[in-house]
């Protein structure tokens, strides 16, 4: 994860000049960070692992993968399934993903993820409230900027 944070980190914190006309066009169009930086494969496959440890590890490893993606700012921020969540499996990933950032940097952030997330899966036909249980179960209780928990946050996208 380190060697991944340190080839992200130099575009993590690449300055976005949002006072030039057409800011927000060249950030969409912008290549991935993971593409960017050649890291895509090597995330990928660590992520893959993370949520098979995440969803099988008890309380205090779980909270040891979650401050990871606390320590590693750049890598948290890039990191993310290169799949939709159109199947329940897909979903339930990305849903354990969004439990193992636990909300990042900005909870404000994290609750239009989690919409997004279940806008998507529920519009391919996928069930999402007992992923969202099984998953919230795995997650923090911890308010950490006062707009709720992962745990609670999961709860009320039901």
């Amino acid at each position: 994860m380190m060697e991944v944070e340190e080839r992200l980190r130099p575009i993590a914190n690449r300055p976005v000049d949002i006072t030039r006309p057409g800011w927000g066009t060249r950030l969409a169009e912008a290549m991935d960070p993971l593409d960017e930086a050649g890291v895509r494969h090597q995330t990928d496959l660590l992520l893959w692992q993370l949520i098979q440890f995440y969803q099988k590890s008890d309380h205090a490893e779980r909270n040891e993968v979650r401050n990871l993606f606390k320590k590693f700012h750049a890598f948290t921020w890039a990191a993310h399934l290169s799949f939709g969540a159109t199947t329940e499996e897909k979903f339930r990933q990305h849903v354990l993903l969004f439990s193992m950032k636990d909300q990042g940097r900005d909870s404000r952030d994290a609750l239009l993820w989690l919409q997004h997330l279940c806008r998507e899966a529920k519009s391919a036909g996928v069930n999402c409230e007992s992923m969202i249980k099984e998953v919230a179960e795995l997650s923090s209780d911890q308010n950490k900027y006062g707009m709720g928990s992962t745990k609670q946050m999961l709860l009320k996208a039901i």
